[in-house]
């Protein structure tokens, strides 16, 4: 199939959720406005995620998966899923549907026009600490990064395939996305999208990921900004 959008779906110890992942997703393809697969990143889980994955792509040929043979975290799982999709546009959500797969269609009006959109959660339904170390992480983050962006932690996205591709691998880099698509000139923007409270499985990060970890990684950053080489091929045969 001529295929144009690929869903990154990243995995861990997730089988209580992915019943519903399954379901939503197949939803969201009959009304995709752009012909859409869907490919899951098995982040090495311990439960029985990996068996309900390959059952799933035994049913449906527009599911794929690739596995990693043991926990590497969200970043790696995003940036495997950037490497092996083939379409010209990659997105990504996360397992806990906490976001709406069909609000990747109020993405997709805006792509031509730009080369990441992300959502920004509205009304956010996670708790109080949950919603105020993430604020504060992200005002952190947008002092270093100066990208504008109020929710790069949003767990969907919509990137132009060969910008994402051309981001670098590091750890953290999946709050640093929009950042990284200003590095290579490209343009970036949030739209409101919905949020929902999680209904299976347990949050993978805490307090410690959302506010020390990501005040770390923007120190990276900063030096990898100034490292950074950035080129444009006028020609090749």
């Amino acid at each position: 199939m001529d295929y144009q959008f690929t869903i990154i779906v990243p995995v861990y110890n997730e089988e209580d959720n992915l019943p519903r992942v399954e379901k939503e997703l197949l939803e969201y393809m009959q009304i995709a406005s752009r012909k859409t697969k869907i490919l899951f990143v098995n982040d090495g889980s311990k439960d029985s995620s990996q068996q309900h994955i390959e059952d799933i792509a035994k049913r449906h040929p527009e599911f794929q998966y690739i596995s990693f043979k043991e926990n590497r975290g969200l970043s790696a799982a995003i940036k495997a899923g950037f490497d092996y999709a083939d379409t010209e546009l990659v997105g990504y959500i996360d397992s806990d549907l906490q976001t709406d797969p069909k609000d990747f269609n109020v993405l997709l009006e805006h792509i031509n026009d730009y080369d990441l959109v992300t959502g920004v959660r509205a009304n956010r339904k996670d708790s109080f600490v949950k919603n105020m170390s993430s604020t504060i992480a992200n005002g952190i983050r947008r002092t270093f990064t100066k990208d504008g962006m109020d929710d790069t932690g949003c767990p969907l996205k919509i990137i132009k395939t060969d910008y994402a591709k051309r981001i670098p691998m590091f750890e953290g880099l999946h709050r640093f996305l929009p950042a990284m698509i200003l590095l290579q000139k490209g343009k970036i923007v949030q739209v409101p999208v919905k949020h929902f409270p999680r209904v299976a499985g347990e949050a993978k990060f805490g307090v410690w990921n959302r506010l020390i970890g990501p005040l770390m990684d923007c120190f990276a950053y900063l030096w990898m900004k100034k490292k950074y080489i950035n080129y444009t091929v006028e020609k090749h045969n």
